[in-house]
């Protein structure tokens, strides 16, 4: 089996570094290093010369924005034009545990979509992670299920899918028809993959011994930078599946005064400042 590995990168090259060293001590190498960078010409720097080798792939920001789904099938397309037999998505703060690759490969079947676990880690220390004491740093994420030693969990809610890492054979991706393109910027596009895999009757799989841990940054809470994609997004989710993605975003923004919802309409729009209700 071709195993090929895509990452997306716009910055982030310290976690772009860590992941090339994660792959380079894997237990099976990638045939196949796809490193799609968005508006990030520097990126290249980081990956040359280094193993495993990065097949780099240049595209350009959408209105400023992220074209995370578009870079996805990008970087698709080209490990299947060069005949991989199984993708392998790994967000580019996610460093692969040893086995990952072939845990990943053993598993794959037609017909399933894989997802590993993914452990957050804390801060670095101040001479960065090293890659043999990143188990021992932070347990998987108790968001979403923790199979068992050697277990697949089968019959998986695909409503916990994430895209931080995931694999599927070259006839399911096709099967699924990639990421819907209509999403740009934050959020959105890898609850929409889960629903067309659902649609497709592809069955979500939880496997145990493809572990990725997750590099520390900094985040908000809300991420109220990116309020107006997680708007534009959830509009776009709406119109294709009839509910909002990310409520809790929302709920969030809406107490904020940030987001003003319309519960006959159930429409989401942006307040045009934060808290704009009366003065008292």
């Amino acid at each position: 089996m071709r195993v090929a590995v895509i990452t997306l990168v716009a910055g982030r090259h310290r976690h772009l570094a860590l992941q090339q060293r994660g792959l380079a001590a894997s237990d099976q190498a990638p045939d196949h290093y796809v490193v799609v960078t968005l508006d990030d010409p520097d990126a290249a720097g980081v990956v040359r010369d280094r193993r495993p080798a990065a097949d780099v792939l240049p595209l350009a920001r959408d209105a400023g924005r992220l074209p995370l789904a578009a870079a996805r099938n990008a970087g698709a397309r080209r490990a299947l034009d060069a005949g991989a037999d199984l993708l392998v998505f790994l967000d580019v703060d996610c460093v692969p545990g040893p086995a990952l690759l072939s845990r990943y490969a053993e598993t794959a079947r037609d017909g399933a979509l894989l997802c590993g676990t993914v452990a957050y880690l804390p801060p670095p220390p101040s001479g960065g992670y090293r890659l043999d004491a990143l188990p021992a740093l932070a347990p998987p994420h108790p968001g979403r299920p923790v199979p068992a030693d050697d277990e697949v969990l089968t019959g998986g809610d695909h409503r916990l899918f994430w895209s931080l890492s995931f694999a599927v054979t070259a006839p399911t991706w096709r099967r699924i028809g990639g990421f819907c393109e209509r999403y740009t910027g934050y959020g959105g596009e890898d609850t929409d993959f889960g629903r067309t895999a659902a649609a497709r009757d592809v069955d979500l799989w939880w496997v145990d011994g493809a572990p990725a841990h997750h590099q520390h940054h900094p985040v908000s809470r809300p991420p109220v930078e990116h309020l107006d994609d997680i708007l534009r997004n959830g509009a776009v989710h709406r119109e294709r599946w009839g509910t909002w993605p990310m409520e809790g975003w929302l709920r969030d923004f809406a107490r904020l005064g940030l987001v003003r919802h319309d519960p006959v309409t159930d429409d989401r729009t942006r307040c045009a400042s934060p808290h704009t209700g009366p003065r008292r």
